[in-house]
Formats: structure tokens, C-alpha cells, sequence
């Protein structure tokens, strides 16, 4: 694969790919909408609440190693504890919790279509990234046998 500074290819196409759905996430369409009563639609926000609150922590632990791009940063080091001790990648399940959460909320199928499809690219993306984390970091093998990909 073509590299491009330190970034290949692929971290560009994955990026691109996932913005792409972020800003198609939050167009307004009404393909066709669940109805939903008023404390089930509230109590479909805990996911959310969660996943936001994973988001944030995970944000904190990762300062200044995070990056967009599923190839590790040069400086970084393998994190396993925190939010890395439930899930081997924090960030795209609070990303997918959020939106599963948003969209049954605002009782849109085609927010839910969007999140379907974000759970496949990072899912994608991830295998793409645990290839980098492998060659970088020999023992990330055995936190992969331990630690789900996902929630």
C-alpha cells in the first residue's frame, strides 16, 4: 500500500469514509418512522449517556496519543487499562452506542441505517488497525485474546 508520510492509503480512505457518514448521520430524512412511546424513547437515551460518558474518559486517557487515523501515533504506547480493559477500541463503541441511541431516539430508521453501516466500516477499520497495533506492539496479541473488539 502507498504511503504518505507516515499514513498509508487506507487511514485516508477509512477517515474519509467515516466522515462521510458522520455528516450523512445528521441530514434530516424521513425515509419512514418508528413510534415510540415517550418513556421508552427516554429510556432508549441510557446507551447514549454511556457512550458519551466512554467517549469522554476514553478522550482523557488517550490526550495527546490520539489521532483519526487507525495507524498508531509514533510517540504512543499500548494502553490495556481504563476504558481499553472493557473494549479494545472505546472510541467506535461509544461512537456506535451514541448513534444506535440518538437514533431510536429521534425515531429515525434512517439514523439507524447510518449506525448499521458505521458499525461496518469500523469494524473494517479496526481489523485494518489491529494489524498496525500487532507489528507495533508484539503484546497487543495477547490483550486481543483477553479484551473484546467491541462492547
Amino acid at each position: 500500500m502507498t504511503r504518505l508520510g507516515n499514513l498509508q492509503v487506507k487511514d485516508y480512505f477509512f477517515v474519509s469514509l467515516q466522515l462521510l457518514l458522520f455528516i450523512t448521520y445528521f441530514i434530516p430524512v424521513d425515509l419512514f418512522r418508528i413510534e415510540l412511546s415517550g418513556w421508552l424513547r427516554m429510556i432508549t437515551l441510557l446507551p447514549g449517556i454511556f457512550g458519551i460518558g466512554l467517549a469522554l474518559f476514553t478522550l482523557f486517557q488517550l490526550r495527546n496519543m490520539l489521532s483519526v487515523f487507525p495507524t498508531p501515533v509514533d510517540s504512543g504506547k499500548l494502553i490495556t487499562s481504563g476504558a481499553f480493559s472493557i473494549s479494545r477500541h472505546p472510541i467506535y463503541t461509544a461512537i456506535i452506542l451514541s448513534a444506535f441511541s440518538f437514533g431510536i431516539f429521534s425515531e429515525s430508521e434512517f439514523k439507524l441505517i447510518i449506525t448499521v453501516l458505521l458499525l461496518i466500516l469500523f469494524y473494517f477499520k479496526s481489523n485494518y488497525e489491529e494489524k498496525l497495533l500487532l507489528l507495533k506492539y508484539p503484546e497487543y496479541a495477547n490483550y486481543r485474546k483477553n479484551t473484546r473488539k467491541f462492547l
